[in-house]
């Protein structure tokens, strides 16, 4: 049997791993090791180590490293924390393949952990960019420390051979979070009404707003600046939590203090994967940055009004209306959203991020995938030959 670790350390790669979960599990061949670590073990995060529990899995190893302080120097302190226990982990028993998703920090340590190890690396939603934050960086560097890339789409595919991976490395897998919806019941309006406390007497907005990490000192006016947008809203909102980055508690704070002056506004930390998918599925709209909004959101044909630059560079549906951060370009692309005609031409559209058994074929690929030298040693994929005698200046011409 192989043992496949995999790492889950939020409520937004749990829903996006959920389906692989599952069928690591049902496979015979394959043995599921789950490491959870960072907002999972957290009480102030809702403790949604839980949610996996009472979904069936058992957690094997447990980092818990969340720092209270999410300023530079205490994001900066929990990836060198997570590091090192990382490779406790490892150094007790060390993996056939590691799997780990996306662009945080605490991935890219059991990343970083893993390569001493030389424990082959499994990376889900790689070659995809947020120009606004530092997952970028982070995103890109996990690629370097990976041996297989799963990808969303052809154009991530390419960037991925970009960065110097071979091909053969490359499966477009599609987004796996996306097989969920094949299978899920979604909770009617009456589940959602008694999950938020009170009733909804029209569609509401959902709003995902979190910090962006290249911008962290604006956070304030940026968000103030969307408070002022929905302040003519006559629909309920619905604001879920940020992610566990620099300035998430301020986020926080300043959206409960908005909720606490607006009776027909919600805060609510943790919806876990059924009732947020109902919440979009039966939302009038959605405002914020979150990735949500550009690879599930569309599956909905859900309005999204993207805020600013932190999904700069990802691919788009047409359900996609990009704003910038002052209120009137935040107001105008609500009620963009909102006009009935814009709303019909996104009937039939497909979501780029959509493949049939996108889950499937990372196990199947996991499952396949010989444990041998030419996966663990990596050769660099040129795109060209370029010559050794060629300066800079030639190379870059």
């Amino acid at each position: 049997m192989k043992n496949i670790a995999v790492v889950t350390t939020s409520r937004a790669d749990y829903g996006i791993y959920l389906p692989i979960l599952r069928r690591i599990k049902s496979d015979a061949t394959l043995r599921l090791r789950l490491i959870a670590g960072g907002t999972h073990l957290s009480q102030e995060h809702g403790l949604t180590i839980k949610a996996i529990e009472e979904d069936g899995f058992e957690i094997n190893d447990r980092i818990d490293v969340f720092e209270s302080d999410d300023s530079p120097q205490g994001i900066a302190i929990s990836i060198g924390q997570s590091v090192v226990e990382f490779s406790k982990v490892f150094a007790r028993e060390i993996p056939d393949i590691l799997v780990v998703v996306g662009d945080r920090y605490e991935m890219l340590a059991a990343a970083l952990a893993a390569l001493p190890f030389k424990i082959p690396v499994a990376h889900i939603h790689g070659g995809e960019i947020t120009r606004g934050a530092i997952d970028d960086a982070l995103r890109h560097s996990m690629t370097k420390l990976s041996h297989l890339h799963f990808v969303a789409t052809d154009s991530y595919a390419r960037r991925v051979v970009q960065l110097g991976e071979e091909p053969w490395r490359v499966t477009v897998s599609g987004a796996p979070s996306l097989d969920i919806l094949d299978t899920i019941d979604l909770l009617p309006k009456p589940g959602i009404e008694r999950l938020l406390g009170f009733s909804l007497s029209r569609a509401p907005v959902l709003v995902t707003f979190h910090p962006v990490t290249l911008e962290y000192e604006q956070t304030e006016w940026q968000l103030s600046n969307l408070f002022n947008a929905l302040e003519e809203q006559s629909e309920s909102v619905i604001f879920t939590a940020p992610n566990a980055d620099t300035t998430g508690r301020k986020v926080s704070v300043m959206m409960k203090e908005y909720v606490g002056k607006h009776p027909r506004s919600r805060f609510v930390e943790n919806l876990g994967t059924q009732a947020y998918f109902s919440l979009m599925n039966m939302a009038s709209l959605m405002v914020g940055n979150s990735s949500s909004g550009i690879i599930e959101a569309p599956s909905f044909k859900l309005p999204v009004v993207n805020i600013g630059t932190r999904q700069q560079g990802r691919v788009r549906a047409r359900n996609i209306i990009d704003v910038g951060y002052t209120t009137i370009e935040i107001k105008n692309g609500i009620k963009m959203a909102s006009s009935p005609a814009w709303r019909r031409g996104l009937q039939g559209m497909e979501n780029p991020y959509k493949k049939p058994g996108a889950a499937e074929t990372v196990v199947q690929v996991l499952r396949s995938t010989e444990l041998d030298e030419r996966l663990i040693v990596k050769r660099f994929h040129d795109l060209g030959v370029i010559e050794e005698s060629c300066s800079m200046a030639e190379i870059v011409s």
